[in-house]
């Protein structure tokens, strides 16, 4: 089974996403740019950010923050989110079960699929990390993952844009490829995706086929 992250991976949301929520913490008085946010944050549950940036900053963030947050962003996602390259093409030759194993809550993991048309290849094995206790890189979504589609964590393997969602991988047991071709990528990501325990890193969704094979001998 092949379980991909959404964020950045099947979808190039990093950098409108990014952009709202730091738009919002600046307009309630925290002052997290865009590069911050992609920063500390990118991969990870977005309660999880909200609760680390009231921790650092020692106040709370506005009544509705997160509801805000969450509207602004789907409103965007469905008039300008876009698939990443290649990324249906990558889907189409895959055959098996394969889902999507994402930080986000459903209703943004679904609404990013329909925009971009790729909710085709998943439905109905969408996972939200909201569905468990701790989010990445806590392993535990991955393990629901498996849990729910009835296959053995070691015979998964995961696609991730973020060192948080490669080490969640990690440590659920399953071989992780690393993506770098979204349009947030720096430099540095690949090596971080590897020193996380990404078993190989790629760049173009094209590459994903041959990777796999060499990985599993699919």
């Amino acid at each position: 089974m092949v379980i991909f992250d959404c964020n950045g991976v099947l979808v190039d949301s990093e950098p409108l996403a990014t952009a709202i929520v730091s738009q919002e913490f600046i307009r309630a008085g925290f002052g997290l740019t865009p590069d911050v946010v992609a920063r500390y944050f990118i991969g990870r549950r977005q309660a999880d950010m909200y609760a680390e940036v009231e921790i650092a900053a020692g106040r709370r963030l506005p009544a509705g923050f997160a509801a805000t947050v969450a509207s602004a962003t789907l409103r965007k996602f469905r008039s300008e989110l876009r698939a990443t390259a290649h990324a249906a093409y990558a889907l189409s030759w895959l055959r098996g079960p394969k889902c999507v194993a994402s930080s986000s809550p459903i209703d943004r993991i679904r609404v990013s699929l329909e925009a971009t048309d790729l909710i085709r290849f998943f439905e109905p094995n969408l996972f939200s990390a909201a569905d468990v206790p701790n989010g990445k890189p806590a392993p535990d979504l991955f393990l629901h993952v498996a849990a729910k589609m009835k296959v053995r964590p070691a015979d998964c393997l995961v696609v991730e844009d973020s060192p948080a969602g490669v080490a969640a991988g990690v440590a659920a047991g399953m071989t992780v490829i690393g993506f770098v071709g979204g349009s947030h990528a720096g430099a540095q990501l690949g090596s971080h995706l590897k020193s996380a325990g990404a078993r190989a890193v790629i760049s173009d969704m094209r590459a994903l086929k041959g990777t796999v094979i060499d990985l599993r001998g699919w």
